[in-house]
């Protein structure tokens, strides 16, 4: 297990957090995360072309001219292939491109392209974006810029967190891509040069409570 600081919006490290082994600090599996990352970027094709096949291409129902004595070619239709405007021959139709991914195969991958980052040191941890309560792009991206001075930059927020989400939100152009930490995936990560956790993300991605709510338990 490794260990990592935790800054805070003042720039300043408030303690560290583990990093469990079993989870930033396995085997990065290639071909599995290529085929994961393949799976995944398949799924998000929508799959609507359509082209229509002469059957489908409106009009044509006319025989174009008499079957004998022209000298040319036997035609049926003017919407036959091999004419302008007419059908598509095997063209594309609407189809699903998923494919079946087992969820240990994306639980390996995703923890495959963690721990290389981790052990780059290109994965951070903060406490929060902002103090206060209020949202602030400015404060935000100060705090960003302090872990992290990528181009490239995947933060990883708690479900529920919104004030640190409306803070980042607007940062698309400056390299940033918000997450929350239930849909990270091995393709975001892959993409980032660093991941950046909040302190709460990270709780919530490995399944622990949140300091509060244990507090409550008691």
């Amino acid at each position: 297990m490794t260990t990592v600081g935790v800054l805070t919006p003042e720039g300043t490290t408030a303690g560290t957090v583990d990093l469990p082994a079993e989870v930033f600090d396995v085997q990065a599996n290639i071909p599995l995360m290529h085929q994961v990352v393949v799976a995944q970027l398949a799924a998000a094709r929508q799959g609507t072309h359509k082209a229509k096949t002469r059957g489908e291409v409106a009009g044509g129902g006319k025989k174009p001219y008499k079957q004998k004595g022209t000298g040319r070619a036997r035609q049926g239709s003017i919407r036959a292939p091999q004419f302008t405007g007419g059908g598509v021959v095997h063209g594309p139709v609407p189809r699903d491109y998923s494919q079946r991914t087992p969820k240990k195969m994306k639980v390996a991958a995703l923890r495959g392209a963690l721990s290389d980052r981790a052990r780059e040191g290109r994965l951070h941890v903060v406490e929060a974006f902002v103090s206060g309560e209020t949202p602030s792009t400015k404060a935000a991206l100060k705090t960003l810029r302090t872990a992290s001075e990528r181009a490239r930059v995947l933060v990883v927020l708690g479900a529920e967190d919104e004030l640190n989400w409306l803070s980042l939100r607007n940062l698309a152009g400056e390299g940033v891509h918000l997450i929350e930490a239930g849909q990270l995936n091995t393709y975001d990560v892959l993409v980032a040069d660093d991941v950046v956790f909040t302190k709460d993300a990270l709780a919530e991605f490995l399944g622990e409570k949140p300091a509060d709510e244990t507090e409550a338990d008691k």
